[in-house]
C-alpha cells in the first residue's frame, strides 16, 4: 500500500505538503501547480486516504444516514437522489434506511448512531410520530435534520405545502367543479394540516363554502385513498372532484372509484399532490403538483452540513422551484 512518502517521493515535495494538499487543508501556502503534482503523483502510486486514521483525528466520518419511512416509496426516489448529490458534493458518504430497521434501541440505530458511525442524520418521520419523544431520542444522539416535520432542537426542511394544495384546488375550480372533496393525510400531521388549509384558501378565494363533509383524514397510503374514495362517494351529494393526499393514496382513489363503478375523469375528477413516475403509468394518468423534492434533500443535506460543523438550527422552506401543475388525462370539466 503506498504511503505519504512515497507521494512526497514521486511529486519532489515534503511529506507534510503531501498531507496538507491531500486532505483539503485551505490554510496550505501551497502553489495549485504543486497541489496538481501531488494530486497527479497519488495517483501514479495509487495511493488512498486512510479515512479510519483520519476519522479518528478529526472526531469525523464524514459518512450520513438519511432515514425514511419506506425505501421502497416513489415518492422518496428524489428526495434521496437530491440528499445524495448534495453529500457527495460535500465529500460525504450517505446511508439510507428506512425508519423501521432504525428504531431507537434497536441494534442497527445503535450501531450507526450510538456507535458514532454517522456525523449526523437527516430524517422524515412518519406520520403520527411525536416530535418530542424523537427530539429525546434522537436529537441528543447526533446532529438532526428533520424533513417536513418540525422536531425540538433539531434544524428542519418543509416544501410548500400549502401553495401546492391550493394550486391543486385552483386548477379543479378553473375547470368548473364546485363540490371538491379533500382526501388528507393523518389530522395529526403538519404537512396534511398544511396542504388542507391551502386547500381551504383556494376554495376561500373562489367564494366557494367549505364543507366538512367534504373532508377526509385517512393517511398517504393507497389502502387510505381508497377509504376516503369510498367515504366521500357515500355522500347524499357526491363530489365531482377529489385533491388526494399524495401520488400514493391518488392511486387508491382510482381503484375505489373503479370498484364502484365510477369512472375518471367523465364522473369523478382527481388531483394529486406531489408527483412521481407512478402517476404516468396509472389509468387514467393522474395529474399531478410537482414538489421540488430534489432540492429539498439538497436543502435538507446542507442544513445538516451546517448543524455538523456548528452552525445555528434553522427552519426552511424550499421556495424554487415552485409547486408546479402537471395536467394529465385524471381531470376533466364536470359532465354537468
Amino acid at each position: 500500500m503506498a504511503k505519504l512518502s512515497d507521494v512526497a517521493a514521486r511529486a519532489g515535495v515534503s511529506v507534510s505538503a503531501v498531507s496538507r494538499v491531500l486532505s483539503g487543508d485551505p490554510s496550505a501556502r501551497v502553489s495549485e501547480a504543486t497541489r496538481e503534482r501531488v494530486r497527479k503523483a497519488a495517483a501514479e502510486v495509487g495511493y488512498h486516504p486512510n479515512f479510519a486514521g483520519r476519522a479518528l483525528k478529526l472526531a469525523r466520518t464524514d459518512v450520513i444516514a438519511l432515514i425514511v419511512p419506506d425505501v421502497t416509496n416513489s415518492l422518496f426516489a428524489e428526495l434521496t437522489l437530491g440528499a445524495e448529490d448534495e453529500a457527495v458534493a460535500r465529500g460525504c458518504v450517505m446511508l439510507l434506511a428506512r425508519s423501521e430497521d432504525m428504531q431507537p434501541g434497536g441494534k442497527m440505530f445503535d450501531r450507526l448512531v450510538g456507535e458514532g458511525r454517522v456525523d449526523g442524520i437527516v430524517l422524515q418521520p412518519r406520520d403520527g410520530a411525536d416530535p418530542d419523544e424523537l427530539a429525546q431520542i434522537m436529537g441528543e444522539r447526533a446532529p438532526l435534520v428533520s424533513i417536513h416535520h418540525r422536531i425540538p432542537g433539531a434544524s428542519s426542511v418543509v416544501v410548500p405545502d400549502a401553495l401546492a394544495a391550493q394550486r391543486a384546488t385552483e386548477h379543479l375550480i378553473a375547470l368548473g367543479h364546485r363540490r371538491i372533496g379533500f382526501a388528507g393525510g393523518l389530522a395529526t400531521s403538519p404537512t396534511a394540516q398544511r396542504r388542507y388549509e391551502g386547500h381551504r384558501e383556494a376554495l376561500a378565494q373562489a367564494g366557494l363554502p367549505g364543507d366538512p363533509d367534504l373532508v377526509t383524514w385517512r393517511g398517504y397510503h393507497e389502502p387510505d385513498g381508497r377509504a376516503s374514495t369510498a367515504e366521500l362517494l357515500a355522500l347524499p351529494q357526491r363530489p365531482t372532484a377529489i385533491v388526494a393526499a399524495n401520488v400514493n393514496a391518488a392511486v387508491g382513489v382510482l381503484a375505489q372509484a373503479r370498484a364502484q363503478g365510477v369512472a375518471v375523469p367523465e364522473d369523478l375528477s382527481v388531483v394529486a399532490i406531489h408527483d412521481a413516475w407512478t402517476a404516468e403509468h396509472t389509468w387514467p394518468p393522474l395529474t399531478c403538483v410537482r414538489m421540488p423534492l430534489h432540492e429539498l434533500g439538497r436543502a435538507a443535506v446542507a442544513a445538516l452540513a451546517e448543524v455538523i460543523g456548528g452552525g445555528p438550527i434553522t427552519h426552511r422552506t424550499v421556495h424554487e422551484p415552485e409547486p408546479v401543475l402537471v395536467p394529465r388525462a385524471s381531470a376533466a370539466a364536470p359532465a354537468s
